[in-house]
């Protein structure tokens, strides 16, 4: 009776301890729930329209000559896919005389199909682009509260090629607002990246350094100045990617600067995922995972798979010594060196996928009816995150998200200082299960491109997961939902079952001594070349 009492004694205690620890660290923030599209709204856009200056109906009256030369490199937005014709028809002629020819693309598809075509690429590329513009790409215009009205960001200009692209700086843009009686005679430009010039020529306005880095545009007549600001262009001569020019503008006594980028536009990478209508995962989702001995453990996943998903393609990355054939329908077993280890392995796989999302497992993971990904393709399609997390049920009953947030404190000479801790930023609107955090559990879907984009350090090679979001950071916008979930194949080892020799090898590899080179390696990285001197985590 004494044993029993000690016992139950002993189970309150326990359970005592575990709900103080449970309410110690539980989140006590209030969380909001935020609309993760990115992008200004039309209330912000019609304030920022409002600013735009009125053009002078004065000024339309004033005579000008318009500059050909210079007017036709101003971006039009309609390119035509037309080449060379005619010369002469010799042998190597086009050695000696290289023509540019044009192919157009749309003859890839019949003609029954192109329509549809054609609606499938535009939703795919409106998506793209409510993705990757931001309320920093809108023009903005700084109101004078001096004689020069500038704009503050927006320009954009493409990088000098075989042609040359130009923008006009102008426009209504820069407009002098000065007193009737203030008498102006200059004004100054100054570029470092490209030239500038004027798109036409203002009766009344000399123009001094037309096509060179610094130009002056001199009248008496405030009004003509004014009409011909409104043609001043930019072009950039100095190839460069992506860059920005700083220019100059000013008048006596009166200075401004203002950037311009220099950049190619962003190509869209757009994927080809069907008719429209409910989510064909098939056409949308590649699985991608890496196996390392436990082929047992990889057949169980690839079971369960194909009793949800027949015909999704599950792509394997193997660094087993003695590898083993995986082969059937839709299964690409790829052979790695020996120990190759866990991201190089990442890597690898997620090189093979083709499709717009990948969703990455680990070898051990079952699928159920709870790992519905419909569900996860549904937040990535109708949201701005870049991947999204689910959840993992353990065989005890107990399922983890392992949400962590992760920000960099800058510092000194000795580095920067990590900090990670358990939890989110928001919940997702329209997705009460879902959040906004920056670092998931080993279940996620993610948009292809920006996986390969981040990539996974080879030189991780058995200990990392949230090394992958370290270096995503800033670049990831990543999402967590609890009600999609994979279950975990049991871990626990029964005393009277000896271990095989598979099992000894791989936990060898994958559980390695704290004082490893792996884990000196993990570190050295983290001090290197991520540039941090301490980590501080819960």
């Amino acid at each position: 009776m004494r044993s029993l009492r000690k016992t139950v004694l002993l189970a309150i205690v326990v359970s005592v301890l575990l709900v103080v620890a449970l309410l110690h660290s539980w989140p006590t923030r209030a969380y909001t729930t935020v609309d993760v599209w990115q992008r200004p709204g039309p209330a912000v856009e019609r304030h920022l329209e409002e600013r735009f200056p009125e053009p002078d109906h004065r000024s339309a009256n004033i005579p000008y000559r318009v500059k050909e030369s210079v007017a036709g490199l101003l971006a039009r937005n309609g390119c035509v896919c037309e080449g060379e014709t005619g010369g002469m028809n010799l042998p190597f002629a086009q050695l000696l005389f290289p023509r540019v020819s044009a192919h157009p693309m749309h003859t890839a598809f019949e003609a029954s199909e192109l329509d549809e075509m054609k609606k499938r690429r535009a939703k795919e590329y409106q998506g793209f682009q409510m993705r990757t513009q931001t309320p920093a790409d809108m023009l903005i215009v700084a109101e004078a509260n001096n004689p020069l009205q500038y704009p503050t960001q927006g320009m954009e200009v493409r990088p000098y090629y075989f042609q040359y692209y130009s923008i006009c700086l102008v426009l209504v843009f820069f407009v002098l607002c000065l007193p009737l009686n203030f008498f102006l005679s200059q004004v100054n430009f100054t570029s470092t990246l490209g030239t500038l010039n004027v798109a036409a020529e203002v009766e009344g306005v000399k123009v001094k350094g037309d096509g060179e880095m610094r130009m002056t545009l001199t009248s008496s007549l405030l009004s003509n100045l004014n009409r011909q600001l409104q043609f001043v262009t930019y072009t950039n001569t100095l190839f460069h990617p992506s860059t920005a020019d700083t220019v100059q503008f000013e008048t006596e006594g009166h200075q401004a600067m203002f950037t311009i980028k220099v950049r190619h536009g962003v190509t869209p990478k757009l994927y080809n995922t069907g008719p429209k209508g409910e989510y064909n995962i098939s056409a949308l989702v590649t699985i991608a995972t890496k196996t390392f001995l436990r082929y047992d453990k990889l057949q169980a996943l690839i079971d369960s798979v194909r009793k949800y998903y027949s015909t999704v393609t599950i792509v394997i990355a193997d660094d087993s010594e003695n590898p083993k054939t995986v082969s059937g329908p839709y299964i690409e077993h790829y052979i790695m060196p020996f120990g190759k280890g866990w991201f190089a392995g990442r890597n690898l796989a997620v090189s093979q996928v083709t499709t717009k999302y990948v969703l990455w497992v680990d070898d051990d993971f079952i699928f159920t009816a709870n790992t519905k990904l419909e569900k996860l393709v549904d937040v990535l399609e109708r949201t701005t995150l870049d991947l999204v997390g689910g959840a993992v049920r353990e065989a005890t009953g107990y399922t983890a998200t392992y949400r962590q947030t992760i920000s960099i404190e800058p510092g000194e000479e000795e580095g920067d200082c990590l900090h990670m801790r358990r939890g989110f930023h928001h919940i997702i609107q329209g997705f009460p299960n879902c959040v906004v955090t920056d670092g998931v559990i080993n279940f996620f879907l993610a948009r292809t491109d920006k996986v390969q984009q981040v990539g996974f350090d080879p030189r991780l090679a058995r200990v990392a997961h949230l090394e992958f979001f370290i270096d995503g950071l800033g670049s990831l916008h990543v999402g967590s939902c609890d009600d999609v979930i994979v279950n975990h194949a049991t871990k626990i080892k029964l005393p009277w079952v000896s271990q095989s020799e598979s099992d000894k090898t791989y936990a060898k590899f994958r559980y390695p001594p704290a004082s490893s080179d792996a884990t000196h390696t993990k570190n050295g990285l983290l001090y290197f070349k991520n540039r941090f001197q301490c980590l501080t985590h819960n």
